[in-house]
């Protein structure tokens, strides 16, 4: 069912097709482009079917109640804390629940670059909801889209949207990344960084989080791009970067820090870090 009316207290912004059309041809907003904004609290019957699917990515960050989404061939229930990123193109449909309607916000995108942001966070017509760690993040954002557009849809007005938009867009592809507390991922991670001055053994580390050592090696690989020993030694360097930009420290005594002890292993390891010694580094002007 599509409900006609609105919803009390709503926010709704539409940016008028002719604009969004030459914003598409204008640089930064060819890439990016919100059209439309709003947001619907406690939206009882609220609900869409767009068997051909949009021309926009939409965008839909529940913030409480429940509803439901359907793409792909499979329906499902949607929750507090979680997103709907539905790619332009796709065959959709979604609705509050009856029970406990859902208070949603939201946004649609058009834009070449929309598509590897999705990748980046992992959509695809099969899988269209993100579970958010920080939904409160998400929601700023899309207030912030929102109260911007209500302003006016001025040139000006859609560039500062299009950097919100891809600052949520990469945010859900973040939170997608990012392991959930307790998990053997996440327990793993800041047993690392708690011990950035020792040593790590991976099967020791597997058994201690619950998983297999490939298992464990196969989770790094996906949320770090590398493998266990390689996360714990870019956590040293970033570590000993600290060190050399923010105290007068030996380079030895930083090496001892960060669990090296043999100062010639630190500054080997550093330079194929950084591409200079550690020296060097600490002599370049930052900022």
């Amino acid at each position: 069912m599509e409900r006609a009316e609105g919803f009390e207290r709503q926010r709704l912004s539409v940016v008028p097709r002719p604009l969004v059309e030459a914003a598409l041809l204008r640089p930064v907003t060819r890439r990016i482009v919100v059209t439309d904004a709003g947001y619907f609290p406690r939206a009882a019957d609220h609900g869409r079917h767009r068997p051909n699917g949009a021309a926009e990515t939409i965008v839909i960050v529940c913030v409480d109640g429940s509803g439901w989404v359907e793409a792909g061939g499979q329906r499902t229930r949607v929750g507090s804390s979680t997103a709907i990123v539905l790619p332009g193109g796709i065959p959709h449909s979604y609705g509050a629940s009856a029970d406990d309607p859902w208070t949603i916000w939201w946004c649609h995108v058009r834009g070449s670059d929309v598509a590897e942001l999705l990748d980046a966070a992992d959509i695809s017509p099969a899988r269209v909801t993100l579970s958010l760690r920080g939904a409160d993040r998400a929601t700023a954002m899309l207030d912030e889209i929102s109260t911007s557009l209500e302003r006016d849809t001025t040139p000006a007005r859609l560039v500062a949207t299009s950097g919100m938009a891809w600052r949520l867009l990469t945010q859900l592809a973040v939170d997608r990344l990012l392991p959930e507390h307790g998990t053997p991922l996440e327990r793993a991670l800041r047993y690392l960084e708690d011990r950035v001055d020792g040593s790590v053994h991976v099967p020791e580390l597997a058994a201690m989080v619950g998983v297999s050592p490939s298992h464990l090696a196969s989770l790094f690989r996906e949320a770090t791009g590398g493998g266990v020993v390689a996360h714990h030694l870019a956590l040293k360097m970033a570590r000993a970067r600290r060190l050399l930009d923010t105290t007068d420290l030996p380079v030895a005594e930083i090496g001892r820090r960060v669990g090296m002890d043999d100062p010639f292993y630190f500054s080997r390891r550093f330079r194929i870090t950084h591409g200079v010694a550690p020296t060097a580094y600490r002599e370049h002007r930052k900022g």
